[in-house]
């Protein structure tokens, strides 16, 4: 690779906010508070589903996967952004940097894929009720969830690849907290405009089919929720399905505005606030929002605590 030949040695500087260093211990506490939360919420989850067997449903089996993935998707950037700001020091290896590039990317385009199988499953779940057991059964599970992290780890290396193989002519002073394509693209010294058109297509790929099945799903599931007649039952749908469309658009939003425009239209400080709120904020916010607003998690969370008070009494 291009870039290996400069930078093997002498790594990369992430300058984040170094142009703002008052933002430094804020920016350090939201950073800390961010991902103690998204650790204790999403392996709370990840127990939850695992230890009640009401869950053992094809929902939480993807929700699980979701936890999964968000608890590496903030680790593969958080902990050393921490260490960076209480060292003072916001270099990276190049190994580091390639190794967090592939790292993030994949888990991006897998979370993209998979929250496009859960709106797949709630489809159905509500309009397909009689044939939900029989399509949703556990190999079928088993290989969407596949899937989405194959080919989101295949478009990552891809994208890697691409991103990674262009000049920079020594350049070492990356705009970002972390390596991500817009800024890294930004170091290039070479015309990176075919580079940015094949990207874009990936993105397009790896974003719009997913956000374009997702809407399909749900045109779908609300003419259907809207027909049933109990209340309760409009309810409980609008629950499950409310739920993962805010988690849908909180990501799918930030991260469209990332990657489908060219790298050198995206404003320089805005770029980075919106990359941490979908790389961390998001994450986070996943575990909340399907606990608060899903009434079998929040029972599932009060049996496996009885459960446990009782055993330490």
């Amino acid at each position: 690779m291009n870039w290996e030949n400069d930078s093997s040695s002498k790594g990369f500087i992430l300058l984040g906010f170094s142009d703002s260093p008052w933002l430094h211990m804020p920016l350090l506490v939201v950073l800390f508070i961010s991902y103690t939360f998204t650790i204790f919420g999403n392996v709370s989850i990840m127990v939850v589903s695992i230890l009640d067997p009401k869950l053992y449903t094809p929902m939480y089996f993807f929700l699980t996967n979701l936890s999964i993935l968000d608890l590496c998707y903030t680790t593969s950037t958080v902990p050393h952004m921490l260490a960076n700001i209480c060292r003072n020091k916001n270099t990276i290896s190049y190994s580091g940097c390639v190794a967090q590039l592939i790292i993030f990317l994949a888990l991006g385009a897998t979370e993209c894929l998979l929250l496009a199988v859960m709106s797949f499953d709630r489809f159905v779940a509500i309009c397909r009720p009689l044939h939900y057991v029989v399509t949703m059964n556990r190999l079928f599970c088993l290989r969407m969830a596949a899937f989405s992290w194959l080919t989101g780890s295949s478009l990552s290396v891809l994208q890697s690849c691409l991103t990674l193989n262009m000049p920079h002519c020594g350049h070492r002073e990356v705009d970002h907290f972390f390596c991500e394509v817009p800024a890294l693209l930004k170091l290039s010294c070479a015309d990176t405009k075919p580079i940015e058109a094949e990207l874009f297509f990936c993105s397009v790929l790896i974003l719009l089919i997913p956000v374009t099945l997702i809407l399909i799903s749900y045109g779908f599931i609300a003419q259907a929720v809207l027909k049933i007649r109990s209340s309760e039952g409009r309810q409980k749908a609008f629950g499950t399905c409310g739920s993962h469309m805010v988690v849908v658009s909180l990501f799918f939003g930030t991260v469209i505005y990332m990657y489908l425009q060219p790298p050198s239209s995206t404003s320089k400080d805005w770029g980075k606030m919106v990359s941490l709120f979908y790389g961390i904020i998001t994450p986070m916010l996943n575990p909340l929002i399907y606990s608060f607003r899903n009434k079998d998690m929040k029972e599932a969370f009060e049996r496996v605590m009885s459960r446990t008070f009782l055993i330490n009494k």
